[in-house]
């Protein structure tokens, strides 16, 4: 392949690394590229188109963490072999959206308990520009807000948000698929009226998101549950416990609570099971923007070409839960019905926060305040990884991730996992325990624990400790 064909256009709105991206994936598609080709390095790459060398590592390690390329160390970067048992796979689209200008024990209001789940860093949150741009919106919107709010959502908001999805996840997208709702909840029970009825059986991540999975069932539907391992959902295990299954919930950027990405590979499987059976995927991306080497992957919505995704995002953990805001982003073809459901769901509520939401995107402020978050969660993530390792040892072990809010430490064989957090919540602490989050048996228990509001190392430390003491009176 001619490496100059891959020379991104810098008069292109979309970012370089992008373009790089896109371009390799679109030779790999075409066959330009075949499995078990070796690509340039990122030296010689940078070199011969004349670009920055973070710029193509970003485009590398998309790549890489995509599925589409394997890193061999010293022997090189290759096309994955595994490609070749995947034929006539496509290639993720990446919209050319122009970018915009630059279930837990609770604390008292506005605390939060050490190793709280789910909680952004409540202390790094931009108090003083999101008062501004609220009081901006509490005058301009006296009238309008007066009246009643379109149930679909705020304009403005809907319009933000496509174009944030085109450029940041790949989620090729119009204003008219989006869906704002009162948190993920509401997303969840706009997606079960628009494609599921009740009695419906699903797959869903053993272990996953307790509070979906507890939503759900009481819902009507029925959920079977399929096991995931290092690569994600275990797609043939699902096809084997359930093969008429309706519809599948699955956290593929960032497993929640295991923390592992769902591989390319099983990305092809399950798109492919869902066209096949004419089945529904709920893709929950609830905190892909936090991801701490390389860039976030792409969406699995990027790879859907059959309208088979239903993909829901949501500001409680990018911003505040308190906004209880979500969104619901539907294919093409349930356009139609999901506006019809909507006029008969309470919706997100006063314009007033929505329109401040959108302010907060189209003006830049959120894309630097997720960047500020990324580089402070990476931090504050370090200071309890290091007390957990310092004043607990081999008690436990950290599970390496790349992204996320929370830490797992898995036990040891034999450890109750319920009854220690069930010890350590009546000490005011705010973990939670792997084993409820699982339907079926594990040989080992964990613990999940929130880091974000860890502003210090003697708080982690702290809070460690406390731990420990609650762990050596049981």
């Amino acid at each position: 392949m001619d490496i100059q064909n891959l020379k991104p256009s810098r008069d292109h709105c979309e970012p370089i690394y992008l373009q790089l991206y896109r371009r390799y994936c679109e030779a790999i598609a075409a066959g330009k590229l075949k499995p078990g080709d070796r690509v340039p390095s990122v030296r010689s790459l940078a070199s011969e188109l004349n670009l920055a060398r973070g710029t193509v590592e970003a485009a590398y390690q998309m790549l890489v963490g995509e599925g589409y390329f394997v890193a061999r160390g010293a022997a090189g970067t290759v096309v994955s072999p595994q490609l070749a048992k995947l034929a006539g796979a496509t290639r993720p689209r990446i919209a050319a959206h122009r970018a915009p200008n630059a279930s837990s024990p609770q604390g008292a209001p506005g605390e939060a308990l050490p190793f709280q789940l789910g909680l952004p860093a409540l202390d790094a949150f931009p108090r003083k520009t999101w008062a501004r741009l609220a009081g901006r919106n509490l005058r301009a919107l006296e009238a309008m807000a007066m009246t009643y709010p379109d149930p679909a959502g705020y304009g403005a908001l809907r319009r933000s948000i496509a174009t944030y999805l085109g450029i940041a996840r790949g989620i090729d997208c119009t204003p008219e698929q989006v869906f704002v709702t009162a948190g993920y909840h509401g997303a969840l029970e706009l997606a079960r009226r628009v494609v599921l009825q009740d009695g419906d059986t699903g797959w869903y991540e053993d272990p996953g998101y307790v509070l979906a999975r507890r939503f759900l069932l009481q819902s009507g539907l029925r959920l079977e549950p399929v096991p995931v391992d290092d690569q994600g959902l275990d797609v043939v295990r699902g096809m084997q416990r359930a093969p008429d299954a309706r519809f599948a919930v699955v956290t593929p950027t960032h497993q929640s609570p295991m923390g592992m990405a769902m591989s390319l590979p099983r990305r092809l499987e399950l798109l492919e099971w869902a066209r096949s059976n004419r089945a529904w995927i709920v893709e929950d991306d609830y905190d892909s923007e936090f991801r701490y080497h390389g860039r976030p992957l792409p969406a699995l919505k990027s790879l859907d070409r059959h309208g088979r995704v239903l993909y829901t995002g949501t500001f409680s953990k990018v911003l505040l839960p308190g906004l209880r805001l979500a969104y619901l982003v539907v294919p093409e073809s349930q356009m139609a019905r999901t506006r019809a459901q909507v006029d008969y769901l309470p919706g997100p509520g006063s314009i007033l926060p929505q329109a401040t939401v959108a302010d907060f995107m189209e003006q830049g402020h959120f894309a630097r305040h997720l960047r500020k978050m990324r580089l402070l969660y990476a931090e504050r993530r370090a200071y309890l990884v290091a007390a957990l390792v310092s004043e607990l040892g081999e008690r436990i072990e950290v599970q390496p991730q790349a992204g996320g809010i929370h830490v797992l430490a898995r036990l040891g064989a034999g450890q109750d996992d319920r009854a220690l957090t069930a010890a350590a919540q009546a000490r005011g602490l705010g973990l939670q325990a792997l084993g409820d989050w699982r339907v079926g048996r594990a040989d080992r228990g964990g613990l999940l624990m929130g880091f974000t509001n860890f502003a210090t190392p003697e708080m982690a430390l702290a809070a460690v400790r406390h731990l420990r003491a609650v762990m050596d009176a049981r």
